[in-house]
């Protein structure tokens, strides 16, 4: 049985092409494992450890980081808190004018579009109190509050 005469060529073209692929796995690999570990953490020292445990141990060591790595990527981890923020906000009690149910703040006295009044404010212990109340719950005097129609109110805010 006689070879080839150019089994040497095919034999190193073969080997090239199978460096290449190994080499071209390799550095996948290692860009990855950046890549993914940059997305999980801000810490430097754990992207950097992460990377050089995959590049020592090459695929048990992208095993291995894959089993420690952190379950949530930080785009995730924030997704999460907008979304829990924004449950919070929901959950926020809004208040309304009762006159004409626009949306005023907790520390209102006056309604800002018409004028109503939302709050007294107590003589002994200077705190806000709901008009329909007999006593300050902060001091637990009887509630002798202001009348705003003592308060001068601005022309521009007065009622037309």
């Amino acid at each position: 049985m006689e070879l080839p005469p150019n089994l040497n060529v095919y034999v190193s073209a073969a080997l090239f092409v199978l460096g290449a692929y190994v080499f071209a796995l390799y550095a996948g690999l290692l860009i990855w494992t950046y890549r993914d570990i940059h997305a999980r953490t801000r810490d430097v020292l754990a992207q950097i450890m992460a990377t050089v445990l995959v590049a020592v141990f090459t695929l048990p060591g992208l095993l291995i980081y894959v089993l420690i790595r952190p379950r949530v990527t930080l785009a995730e981890t924030y997704e999460r808190e907008l979304a829990e923020e924004s449950i919070m906000r929901e959950m926020e009690p809004k208040r309304a004018c009762p006159k004409c149910q626009r949306q005023v703040e907790a520390d209102f006295i006056l309604c800002p579009y018409c004028h109503e009044q939302l709050k007294l404010r107590c003589l002994s212990c200077n705190r806000l109190l709901d008009p329909g109340w007999a006593i300050c719950p902060y001091c637990g005097q009887e509630a002798h509050t202001d009348s705003l129609e003592d308060i001068p109110i601005a022309p521009e805010y007065q009622q037309q």
